[in-house]
């Protein structure tokens, strides 16, 4: 069974920093691509943040490329998502995404 499970959200002020994370199992992690997607209240799911297999390739989506680093631990099956200069617009549930298999999501808010 797939299970990801994302982890690290929580309540930061505009500017903050949070770092999540995501242990993966059920699969050879390490063979395939990782994404972050995330969902806004209201909003569709969108797009964050994948990796290639190798951890060498990153890709973001504009609204927060710059802001947030993208990596993986191969040996730990965890993925992770380092988020800096957060916006209120980063507020969302994120997700870790084995693409079509979509984990629990962890809440991030991002509020003064």
């Amino acid at each position: 069974e797939v299970q990801l499970q994302a982890s690290g959200g929580g309540l930061v002020q505009p500017g903050g920093s949070l770092r999540l994370s995501c242990a993966a199992s059920g699969f050879t992690f390490s063979s395939y691509i990782m994404r972050w997607i995330r969902q806004a209240p209201g909003k569709e799911l969108e797009w964050v943040a994948g990796i290639n297999a190798g951890g060498s390739t990153p890709t973001y989506a504009d609204s927060v490329k710059g802001r947030f680093t993208i990596s993986r631990d191969n040996a730990r099956n965890t993925l992770y998502l380092e988020m800096t200069s957060l916006k209120p617009e980063d507020t969302a549930v994120y997700y870790c995404q084995w693409p079509p298999h979509k984990g629990r999501g962890t809440q991030v808010t991002v509020s003064s």
